[in-house]
């Protein structure tokens, strides 16, 4: 994959950001796009290989559009400044989500505002082994990769329905999304070893996400 060239292309939709200009480019946008599918389906047979319940996605499936939802959000440019997709899809939740950006590059891996009983099924787990998560959050190499769960603004200020505020793990219970990012540098995406590098990273997050898979289908 040569990431350059989805850099530049990036960065030169950002100074065009309109329809116009995407018509006389949309043989190189193809290109770019394409490159980035092969590079997500060979980064996909990889992940088959190092989890078992990996859930295959191929890249044209688990990539999403270049363009934004001007409906909901009308108020923002009419491209993207980044290809994203997300790998593992078997629910469209709980996905392996992967951003290449002008802006940032990241993974992300986890539930993001799951519906009600996703979280219900979640928060269980955690109130009978807790414990268990703690341990994955508060490992060494898991810090320095993720840092903590991503802090999500909709977290409740008080103890979810069922539970008491002076619950063991009360801290956890009050998030509303479970999920963890990993941020790359555009000169990590440019070294020839970034696959590698994110295969790295897959496997840190994967204790995290078997612990979430369990989670919700126990």
């Amino acid at each position: 994959m040569d990431f350059a060239s989805l850099f530049r292309f990036l960065e030169d939709l950002q100074k065009n950001n309109h329809k116009e200009w995407m018509d006389v480019n949309r043989k190189r946008y193809h290109t770019v796009r394409n490159s980035f599918v092969q590079w997500l389906d060979v980064l996909d047979t990889k992940l088959v290989t190092i989890d078992p319940e990996y859930y295959p996605t191929p890249g044209k499936k688990g990539i999403n559009r270049i363009n934004n939802n001007l409906l909901f959000h009308p108020n923002k440019p009419v491209y993207k400044d980044h290809f994203g997709a997300g790998l593992d899809q078997k629910t469209k939740q709980g996905d392996f989500y992967i951003e290449i950006g002008i802006s940032q590059c990241l993974l992300a891996g986890g539930y993001w505002r799951p519906e009600s009983k996703i979280l219900g099924s979640i928060r269980e787990a955690i109130d009978y082994n807790g414990q268990e998560l703690v341990k994955i959050l508060n490992k060494k190499s898991f810090k320095d990769t993720f840092g903590n769960l991503y802090p999500d603004d909709g977290m409740l200020k008080s103890a979810p329905k069922g539970y008491t505020a002076d619950h063991e793990h009360i801290d956890l219970l009050k998030h509303k999304t479970f999920a963890v990012i990993h941020e790359f540098t555009k000169e990590d995406v440019l070294k020839d070893n970034f696959t590698e590098q994110v295969i790295e990273v897959y496997k840190e997050m994967l204790p995290f996400r078997r612990y979430l898979r369990q989670a919700v289908t126990v």
